[in-house]
């Protein structure tokens, strides 16, 4: 929690062209972002516990093949994502300061 996980696809939305505002999909499950060179998903999984008893199209409108999709805590929805091409691990690393790793699917 605080990692910085909306700021970072904030500034990932910023570099695929949408000058809008980008807010944190916490209470929404998710946020969609387009008018930039590519649609931009956002996905917060949260508060689910898992995907058993939500409706099955719940991410469909976010997990398109034409949008860059940001998923935070994964692991709740792992079989329902398509192809994931890198996963971002955000951590404190003291005040302000942040680590970053980034693992690219394969590697």
């Amino acid at each position: 929690m605080g990692a910085g996980k909306t700021t970072f696809v904030r500034g990932a939305a910023r570099a695929l062209g949408f000058a809008g505002r980008v807010t944190s999909p916490t209470f929404t499950i998710g946020r969609r972002y387009e008018g930039g060179a590519t649609p931009v998903s956002h996905l917060d999984l949260h508060r689910l516990s898992g995907l058993d008893d939500e409706d099955p199209a719940l991410l469909e409108d976010y997990l398109t093949p034409e949008a860059i999709t940001f998923v935070e805590w994964p692991a709740i929805a792992e079989a329902e994502l398509p192809r994931v091409r890198a996963r971002v691990v955000l951590e404190h690393a003291g005040g302000d300061a942040r680590t970053i790793t980034i693992i690219m699917a394969g590697a």
